[in-house]
């Protein structure tokens, strides 16, 4: 499941430099999160960094536009840090 950040954001600067699939960027008046590069940190940490450094509670959170399994985030996952092995 992809995460988003909801419009409780108040673009602190948190969240950014955490993703390891640099999957966040700046939208055009609050942080966004790219489903097809977000895996919630799965390869790389047990929990999602954004959330974790988030400051603002529930600001980021699971997207029900992109319901994943966790399989596929490992597979998503795979493609972006390995694609260069295939």
């Amino acid at each position: 499941m992809a995460l988003f950040i909801t419009n409780k954001c108040t673009n602190c600067d948190m969240c950014l430099p955490e993703c390891p699939n640099d999957a966040i960027s700046i939208g055009d008046e609050i942080y966004v999160i790219a489903p097809a590069l977000c895996t919630e940190c799965i390869g790389h940490y047990d929990t999602p960094t954004c959330q974790k450094v988030c400051p603002i509670t529930n600001c980021i959170k699971t997207d029900p536009n992109h319901i994943e399994t966790e399989e596929q985030l490992w597979e998503r996952f795979v493609l972006i840090h390995h694609a260069d092995k295939f």
